[in-house]
Parts: structure tokens; C-alpha cells; sequence
């Protein structure tokens, strides 16, 4: 006899940053400065004893729109088959159909469907990425809380130091300055402070037009960079070829598109090296997975962007060494921490995601909402 969803509790919880963080959207007075993160939790518990827990976020607008609608549709999953998630996935498109499958609407969604997985994980008593198959037990991690614009020259070669001491394997630091010198006095700098050949990347978060990204790119190959991430507007998917073609360093993007899609437009176009999918922004663990079969029949490169503790069971079942994104501003929000080690970031060996809620998430919650079978 099946199992059943009898309670689905969600969630929206705001989360301060230690310091106000600015990239190059900020600096080109498209965006203010960040101070805080959204997040939608959900919590999923069975007639046969189980649960799983699953989370989203937004970065600035977005975190109340994604709490109301998961709240318009949580109602459709109770009485229903947890194992049977992407039955479940479509089931919750359908309820909100005129929003279209992209967007708030999927970003809402995604919390509902990583929380399924974990379920489906810990039923089974596997991590999450035995459950899917994975190719290694630990991933390269590279850091970028340390590398913000905002940030003095000093504090970001201080950060990096920590970050190497720490056993994280790589540094990414923010480009897209409107004063070209300022980057490349921070880039220098950081080149030599790691030396020649320690993993390094630059993230210009879209700010450049065709002509300065060429220009730009061009003149960073000198770095030996891994990627240049996101040099142009993430829907300029003729121009990202452009540069892919030309640019001998790595070209990476993919992390504000908001479905398979949009994914598709950059895989079919060769409009990157690596892509950087992020799975709460595409509608969870299931569009995270039918993306990974497209990027890896092409051969590209994978480097998903934030939600770590989601991004390296997914990341340990591709077959081409991938990248992780180091953040540790989650930290607070989970009993259980990701450890890192000789530059790699172990996958957690607890059933699931291997996390639970801690106090201080729900100290940060400020609106909760349950529907009940």
C-alpha cells in the first residue's frame, strides 16, 4: 500500500547578512546594495512516519511572492503518493498554470520538490546522491562570499587566505566595475596573492555590453582564469556563443535563468563552457536533473550556482568533475554543516540532503503556513 502527504508545513524566512554585499549590478545603479536573503521552507510529513524538508530563496524581490504562491497550492498535494514527484511537480504547474512555468511560479514549486526528494532519500536511508547514482563522494569548491566589490583590496586577499586555510579549492572575486582599472588592480593583485596557478575566477553578474565584454575577456586571458562568469545580460544567448567562440578562457553562465528552457536556448546556441543552473531557481531537484542529462550529452562543464548543501549531491552524480559554489551564509539556518577538505567539499553521508532546521531558522521565520490531510 502507497504512503501518503499528510501535513506540508511552509515557511518564509528572512536571513540578515553579517555585511551589506554589493557586485557590479549595484555599482552600475541597477540594483541596492544586499543586506538580508528570503527563503521558502517546506516541510512534508507522511502517513507512514516520514519527512523531508526542501528550501528556495530569492536574494532581493521575490521571497513574499514565492511564499503566497506555494501557499495558493500546497493544498493539492495532501492524500497524495510522495514517491511520485514528478506526477506531484506537474500536478502543482497545472494549479497555477496562468503564471506561466518559469519564474515565481516554478522558484515556489522547487522548495515542494527538493523537499519530496529528501523524503524519497531518507525512505530509502541513502544520501541523495546515491539515491540518483553518483560518481564521486566529495567536489571541487571554489568560494565567493569573500571576492564582493564593495569589499577594500586588503579584505578580499585577507578573505581569500581564509578561504585557501580552510581548504576550500578555488576564489572568485567580482568584476564589472564601470572603472575598468579598478578591476584589474583587484585581479592582479589576487593572481599574485594565490600565485600563477591556484584555480581563479571573475564574475562581471552581467553588467558589460558585446563590445566591452570582448574587450574585457580578451584582455583577462592573462589571468589563466577558469571561467569568466556571466559577461553579458543572461538572455544574450547570441553573444555568449560569440564570446564561447572566441575567448580562450572558459565562459560560464545559466545561474538567473529560470527554467530547462532557458537552458536549452544556451546549450543548443554553445553559448557556454560551463552552466551554472541553479536548482531552486528552475523548479527543483527533477528540472535539475532533466538539465544535467542535456548538459552532458553536449559536454559542458557544470558549476551550479549557491545552495550548496542542495548543489553537491546533485554535482556528485555528474560524470564530468564539476565545481561547487561555497557560500556559508546558510549556515545559521542548519544543525549540520558541509565540511571541506584539501579543496574539495565532502557529500554528506547523511540520509537525504543530510540537514535539519535549527533553532535560529525558526527564530528568522516570520510567516508560517500548514495545510493538514
Amino acid at each position: 500500500m502507497s504512503d501518503s502527504i499528510t501535513n506540508v508545513k511552509l515557511s518564509h524566512v528572512v536571513l540578515p547578512l553579517k555585511h551589506e554585499i554589493s557586485d557590479a549590478k549595484v555599482f552600475t545603479g541597477r540594483q541596492k546594495p544586499m543586506t538580508e536573503v528570503h527563503f521558502l521552507f517546506c516541510e512534508i510529513e507522511t502517513a507512514d512516519g516520514f519527512s523531508g524538508v526542501g528550501f528556495g530563496y530569492s536574494k532581493r524581490a521575490g521571497g513574499p511572492a514565492q511564499f503566497a504562491h506555494a501557499k495558493e497550492i500546497a493544498d493539492n498535494l495532501i492524500g497524495e503518493d510522495p514517491n511520485d514527484i514528478d506526477r506531484l511537480r506537474i500536478k502543482l504547474l497545472w494549479a497555477g498554470a496562468s503564471v506561466g512555468r518559469s519564474g515565481v511560479a516554478v522558484q515556489a514549486i522547487a522548495a515542494i520538490d527538493v523537499a519530496l526528494w529528501d523524503l524519497k532519500s531518507k525512505r530509502a536511508d541513502l544520501p541523495l546522491s546515491k539515491l540518483i547514482g553518483a560518481h564521486r563522494d566529495s567536489v571541487r569548491c571554489y568560494n565567493t562570499s569573500g571576492g564582493f566589490l564593495n569589499a577594500p583590496l586588503p579584505q578580499i586577499l585577507e578573505n581569500a587566505t581564509a578561504s585557501v586555510e580552510a581548504g576550500i579549492g578555488g576564489i572568485k572575486i567580482k568584476v564589472g566595475h564601470p572603472d575598468r582599472n579598478v578591476d584589474f588592480t583587484r585581479l592582479t593583485a589576487m593572481r599574485e596573492h594565490l600565485g600563477d596557478d591556484f584555480p581563479l575566477m571573475v564574475d562581471a553578474n552581467q553588467q558589460w555590453d558585446r563590445p566591452t565584454a570582448m574587450r574585457m575577456c580578451k584582455a583577462m586571458e592573462e589571468f589563466n582564469l577558469v571561467w569568466i562568469e556571466e559577461p553579458l545580460d543572461a538572455y544574450d544567448y547570441e553573444g555568449h556563443a560569440e564570446l564561447t567562440r572566441e575567448i580562450a578562457t572558459p565562459i560560464a553562465t545559466g545561474e538567473m535563468l529560470t527554467s530547462v528552457a532557458e537552458h536549452r536556448k544556451l546549450i543548443e546556441r554553445h553559448s557556454c563552457d560551463f552552466i551554472q543552473p541553479d536548482a531552486p531557481r528552475i523548479g527543483g531537484i527533477t528540472e535539475f536533473r532533466k538539465l544535467l542529462t542535456l548538459a552532458e550529452d553536449a559536454g559542458l562543464q557544470l558549476a551550479p550556482h549557491f545552495s550548496m548543501e542542495i548543489h553537491s549531491h546533485l554535482a556528485a552524480t555528474y560524470s564530468l568533475e564539476p565545481w561547487v559554489e561555497h557560500f556559508d551564509w546558510l549556515d545559521p539556518l542548519f544543525n549540520e554543516h558541509m565540511e571541506i577538505a584539501n579543496g574539495r567539499m565532502l557529500v554528506s553521508e547523511r540520509p537525504g540532503l543530510g540537514i535539519t532546521l535549527s533553532d535560529q531558522m525558526r527564530a528568522w521565520t516570520i510567516d508560517t503556513f500548514s495545510v493538514h490531510a
